[in-house]
């Protein structure tokens, strides 16, 4: 399996901001 560019925590903190109600377009063009 692959290693993933981004850590475990990052990825945590990445969902509970969509799950906040931002749109995941933004955060996907936050993080490049």
């Amino acid at each position: 399996m692959r290693k993933s560019k981004f850590t475990e925590s990052q990825i945590v903190a990445t969902l509970k901001q969509v799950e906040g109600g931002r749109q995941v377009k933004d955060v996907c063009r936050e993080l490049g």
